[in-house]
C-alpha cells in the first residue's frame, strides 16, 4: 500500500498542502466546485485518472472533511461527491491559482477542455471592470452540462438550467474556448452548426467579450 506523503511541519501552508497537495486532489476539487457529481461525471472530468487513483484521492479528501457523499433523493437514488462548507473555501485559492497559471509562458493553448475547466476559467478571468453595468441570466449549455451564469453585483456560475434565462448558448467546450479566447466568431461558429445562440444575442456577444487573457510574464 502507498503512504501518504507528509511534509511534517507545523506551518498552517504545509498542512494544507498534505491535505489537498496530492496529485489530482485540487483538481477533483475543481470539478465539484459548480455542485454535486457522480464518480462516473469526476472520471468523465479527469480522465487522466485512473479509476484506482480517483477512488484514493476521494477517499482521502472525506476523511480530510473536504468532501462529503451523499444519496440523492428519489428517484434519481445516485450517490454522489460534493464539497464540504470547508472544502468550498478552497475556490478563492484554486481561482487565484488559475490566474497565476493564466501568466504561465508554458501554458498549454491547444487541447481540450472538460466543461468545468472551461466555467472555471469564466470565474477566473472575469474583469469586473469590463462588465460594469452588465447584467444577464444565461443559460450556457456544454453538451449534457447545464450552467446557469448570471451577472448582478458580480459573476455567479453554478451547475443549473436557469427557469427563464435571458438567453441560451449552446455548445461544446472546445468550441466555447476558441470564442473566449482563441479569437472565435460566433457567426462562423453558427453557419458551422457548432453554437446555437437562443434569446437575447446582444447578452451572449457582450458575455464573450469579458474574459480576457492575462499578458504571459
Amino acid at each position: 500500500m502507498v503512504t501518504k506523503r507528509k511534509y511534517h511541519d507545523r506551518c498552517a501552508m504545509a498542512h494544507a498542502l498534505d491535505v489537498v497537495g496530492e496529485r489530482w486532489a485540487l483538481l477533483v476539487v475543481r470539478e465539484l466546485l459548480f455542485g454535486p457529481k457522480r464518480f462516473t461525471d469526476l472520471r468523465a472530468g479527469l480522465p487522466g485518472a485512473s479509476p484506482n487513483v480517483l477512488s484514493l484521492r476521494l477517499r482521502e479528501l472525506e476523511e480530510s472533511g473536504v468532501l462529503c457523499r451523499r444519496k440523492l433523493a428519489p428517484p434519481s437514488s445516485a450517490r454522489v461527491y460534493e464539497l464540504t462548507p470547508w472544502g468550498y473555501g478552497l475556490e478563492p485559492m484554486v481561482i487565484a491559482l488559475g490566474r497565476w497559471g493564466a501568466r504561465s509562458p508554458g501554458l498549454p493553448r491547444d487541447g481540450d477542455l472538460g466543461p468545468d475547466s472551461v466555467m472555471l476559467a469564466v470565474k477566473t478571468l472575469y474583469r469586473p471592470d469590463i462588465a460594469a453595468g452588465f447584467t444577464a441570466d444565461l443559460a450556457v449549455r456544454l453538451g449534457d452540462d447545464r450552467f446557469h451564469v448570471r451577472f448582478a453585483d458580480g459573476l455567479h456560475v453554478r451547475r443549473a438550467e436557469p427557469e427563464a434565462p435571458d438567453a441560451v448558448l449552446a455548445t461544446t467546450p472546445r468550441t466555447l474556448a476558441e470564442l473566449l479566447w482563441n479569437d472565435g466568431v460566433l457567426t462562423d461558429a453558427e453557419a458551422a452548426a457548432e453554437v446555437s445562440v437562443t434569446g437575447d444575442r446582444t447578452r451572449v456577444e457582450r458575455f464573450l467579450r469579458l474574459f480576457p487573457l492575462p499578458e504571459p510574464v
